[in-house]
């Protein structure tokens, strides 16, 4: 038998007394072949949109306030870095922020740059900068002791008290003759200090707060960022000898 391709006839089998003979079916012709169509061409790529660069936010910065006070930036290990120097000192009244500007009368008042020009200044500048004690002894300032009396004179006491400080920090001395030439006795004791040894407890942190020497300093006295000029005396060999 030659080699070739082999058709299988199919035969369809009638059931028994259906009077339908058995015929054999032509071969299936093959299925004729498609030519498969041709793969599509990829779509070309369309560019990207470009997309647009974002615009920068825009930010309102604030406008500082009228008559606020600018602190310039300070080294934050400074020592005093809690206690800045204003920039601005000795506004006018009108200026201030503690005078109502639209007074008329406010404008009436002495402008303190006016006033303390001929004073002596401190070293240090600190507070308002003017070296209250010095302009008193040299006369450029005279102090009235009472007020209905402009020829009373004040009890001045000379007598200094020396605390004992803690640590390496000098000595604090307490002049009564610097204090008694402008107050009276009455000004501290005994609602301020009690005037008995170790009576009073004075810290730092005490006057921070408004306590004690900061019931005046700070407020109308030299600031205490002017350190030296209340710690103005040094150990002693036997101090500095204590274990």
């Amino acid at each position: 038998m030659p080699v070739g391709v082999v058709f299988v006839a199919a035969c369809v089998v009638s059931p028994p007394g259906s009077g339908l003979g058995t015929k054999s079916t032509a071969p299936a012709k093959p299925a004729a072949v498609t030519k498969s169509a041709a793969p599509a061409k990829p779509a070309a790529a369309k560019p990207a949109a470009v997309a647009a660069a974002p615009r920068p936010a825009v930010t309102s910065t604030p406008k500082p306030r009228a008559g606020a006070v600018t602190i310039a930036a300070a080294n934050p290990n400074a020592f005093n870095r809690l206690m800045r120097r204003h920039v601005k000192r000795h506004l006018p009244p009108w200026k201030d922020g503690n005078h109502n500007p639209n007074d008329p009368d406010v404008r009436l008042l002495q402008a303190p740059l006016v006033a303390f020009a001929d004073l002596p200044k401190t070293r240090s500048g600190d507070g308002n900068g003017v070296a209250w004690v010095k302009a008193l002894d040299e006369g450029k300032i005279h102090p009235r002791w009472k007020l209905n009396n402009p020829k009373a004179k004040p009890v001045v006491m000379n007598l200094n008290i020396v605390f004992d400080v803690k640590g390496s920090m000098p000595d604090v001395v307490y002049p009564h003759k610097a204090h008694t030439q402008w107050l009276d006795c009455s000004n501290c004791h005994p609602a301020i200090f009690i005037p008995r040894k170790g009576a009073d407890q004075i810290s730092m942190a005490s006057i921070m707060m408004g306590k004690k020497c900061g019931v005046c300093h700070g407020r109308v006295a030299f600031p205490i960022s002017d350190c030296m000029r209340c710690h103005s005396k040094g150990k002693s060999s036997l101090a500095k000898a204590k274990p």
